[in-house]
């Protein structure tokens, strides 16, 4: 399976040695062409306001949300902000992707940036991870459809919803793969069923 690493800007490097991890092949996505070859898709940290323009220049928004109509996606940190319905920021365009309203840079400035221990539920089962929040956003608000899989100062840090998943802090920062494999073999498992139903 190739999973597509949207290669605008951020540690996407990383988030490839995941992957390989998994033996997932990683796939940079840079054009809109690229989403054809690609089986689901990350969202990587880094600069939400100049994401957008980034993508917007691309021409991506329309592509990723179609691709995402079947296909899962996973962000991380400003990935989960560009995943959102609202950003708080008017200078951002979101996919709208997950029922969430996020804050940005709500953890403060990077020198505040820290490594937290959380315990995370996939699957009805617990597990403690190191989780790394850089100038992370927070979750202000989510609706019913989405299931929170771990919380940080009372507030979630990693939803899901369908085929897609969001996240504010970098696993790939700490090697953690649960996420990745959630997304990209368990979710996959998710379309494939779906796509036997009809």
């Amino acid at each position: 399976m190739k999973i597509g690493i949207l290669a605008l800007q951020g540690d996407f490097n990383k988030h490839g040695l995941i992957l390989e991890q998994l033996d997932l092949e990683p796939a940079l996505v840079r054009y809109t062409s690229d989403l054809n070859h690609v089986n689901g898709l990350i969202i990587p940290g880094g600069e939400s306001t100049t994401m957008t323009k980034l993508m917007d220049r691309a021409g991506l928004y329309e592509s990723i949300t179609s691709f995402a109509n079947t296909n899962p996606v996973l962000g991380t940190c400003a990935g989960l902000i560009m995943m959102s319905y609202q950003a708080k920021d008017r200078r951002i365009k979101t996919l709208g992707l997950l029922d969430v309203d996020v804050e940005r840079n709500a953890s403060g400035r990077q020198i505040h940036s820290l490594c937290k221990l959380l315990n995370v539920n996939i699957n009805g089962k617990s597990q403690p991870i190191d989780a790394t929040f850089i100038r992370a956003p927070k979750i202000i608000r989510y609706g019913p459809d989405i299931n929170v899989l771990a919380t940080f100062n009372e507030s979630p840090c990693a939803v899901q919803s369908g085929l897609h998943l969001g996240l504010s802090f970098h696993p790939e920062l700490n090697g953690i793969t649960i996420f990745h494999e959630f997304a990209f073999k368990k979710l996959a498992a998710l379309k494939e069923e779906r796509v036997d139903a009809a």
